[in-house]
């Protein structure tokens, strides 16, 4: 524990290593119910799991229900903490996982989860190990900790958690605009991004958005025999491909119109901060059988990663595909293509400007229809708010050294709809590692970084409720 941290932490960390075995079981017990929220076979199993939080969250002092919502349930919880005055945070988490699918390259089952060895201890190996549910029971051990050993919690919290994060939300935004002022906060926590390593803590302060689209191009009027029309008949699989194959120039960089015109160079300090970190590269790609990296070669391999907008062919298909030949020019041809976004670029000026590039690039004999799936903007977190200091001292109690901060190529929409609808800025304060396989067979989450994880949220608390009490003072 670090100098200065709260007085009262030190025994909630003890409660946290006597316990350790325990909150292990409840973390599998969580990790066995099947939450793929986007398959309508699992519908019970995703409630069921809601319902699980719902339990989980009453037995250690908070008001916790299920709230309905044309898709899956929320999950809301409050707890007071020690009375009027405390700050006050919003956690947010989400309880459902993807698919596991293919389940065969699973070296057990998915949703049987087994503790096994590694590299760098043992881990836990299921479908939702890391993404989210292991993350999400890092604070819920952490409160369930505190209200073991003192009664309460030291600030006031808010919890609250959706089943719909992996299929896009639906619901998501107008349950906030619906439930604005129950779920008011002076700060946000989201622990669904990563550290720097095993051994060093990081807060994510920067986000990439995202922009995703469907594109279908349509020539004749009906799939042709290829011989009798070949060499004059508009192929549209030919057409979209040719246009896609524009989107990116000879070093990677992005051919839509005014594309970059928003985009912003990292600062001097944030590159130089980002060059410390001496990331591997060529290991960083070599883990996933890959020698040599793409993107815009002019720039260094962390802007690529973090700071860089991306246009990605994320599915493509039309004509036939089955077994053996079948000879057509299709009458239709379709991909799917997400853009990821830096901050100030606009989703809707980006969709534009695609649009146009299809325009301006498609055979004249077929037409297109451009869809958006969805899209948000990207997200920079305040690197001087009085939050993030607290949450670095916490990770900083917890790890014994010092957190880096740190970019995320993905995106968390809540976190730009918690600015947008309560006015919040969002601490990102995760413990995942680059390995963890989230999405793909064999999911995992170190034990290690859930201890961490558990620890530093833990931290948090007393953190916030020591910055909430020098406020009070200074008023």
């Amino acid at each position: 524990m670090t100098d200065g941290a709260h007085p009262q932490l030190q025994p909630v960390l003890d409660h946290l290593e006597a316990e350790f075995d325990n909150a292990l079981a409840r973390w599998q017990a969580f990790l066995r119910i099947p939450s793929v929220s986007t398959d309508p076979a699992y519908n019970d199993k995703t409630r069921e799991a809601g319902q699980w939080l719902v339990d989980q969250l009453r037995e250690i002092g908070f008001t916790a229900d299920l709230r309905d919502t044309p898709g899956h349930p929320m999950v809301v919880a409050h707890h007071p903490g020690p009375g009027r005055g405390a700050p006050h945070l919003l956690y947010y988490g989400h309880y459902d996982v993807q698919p596991p699918d293919p389940v065969e390259l699973w070296d057990s089952g998915p949703f049987e989860p087994r503790i096994v060895d590694g590299p760098r201890g043992r881990r836990m190996v299921a479908r939702g190990a890391v993404d989210d549910k292991g993350q999400l029971m890092t604070f819920v051990e952490a409160f369930r900790a505190w209200q073991a050993v003192h009664g309460t919690l030291p600030v006031a919290v808010t919890a609250f958690f959706e089943g719909e994060e992996e299929t896009g939300s639906p619901s998501l935004l107008p349950f906030l605009k619906q439930h604005a002022e129950e779920l008011q906060a002076d700060v946000a926590v989201v622990s669904d991004t990563g550290s720097w390593d095993v051994d060093t803590p990081a807060i994510t302060t920067q986000l990439r958005g995202m922009l995703y689209t469907e594109v279908t191009v349509t020539g004749p009027s009906h799939d042709l025999h290829s011989g009798i029309y070949g060499g004059v008949a508009p192929n549209p699989a030919n057409a979209l491909t040719r246009v896609l194959g524009d989107l990116h120039d000879a070093n990677g960089r992005i051919q839509v119109p005014g594309f970059y015109d928003a985009v912003v160079d990292p600062d001097g300090e944030t590159r130089a901060q980002w060059r410390a970190l001496g990331l591997d590269a060529e290991g960083f790609l070599g883990g996933i059988g890959v020698a040599a990296s793409s993107g815009e070669q002019d720039r260094p391999f962390l802007e690529r990663l973090w700071s860089r907008p991306t246009a990605d062919i994320n599915g493509i298909w039309g004509g036939y595909t089955g077994a053996g030949s079948k000879t057509v020019i299709p009458a239709q041809a379709s991909a799917k293509v997400s853009f990821r976004l830096v901050p100030d670029q606009d989703p809707d000026a980006v969709l534009a400007g695609f649009r146009t590039f299809i325009a301006e690039r498609l055979h004249p004999g077929c037409s297109f229809e451009l869809h958006t799936h969805n899209g948000s903007p990207a997200i920079r977190v305040p690197t001087d708010s009085p939050y993030l200091q607290a949450a670095r001292q916490a990770l900083a109690d917890a790890y014994g050294t010092q957190p880096v901060n740190i970019g995320c190529g993905g995106s968390i929409p809540v976190v730009g709809e918690f600015k947008s609808v309560l006015g919040i800025d969002t601490l990102l304060m995760g413990f995942g590692l680059e390995d963890d396989r989230m999405h793909s067979p064999n999911e995992k989450f170190e034990l290690a970084c859930f201890d961490n994880g558990m620890k530093a949220h833990a931290a948090l608390l007393a953190r916030m409720q020591a910055m909430g009490a020098r406020r009070d003072a200074a008023e």
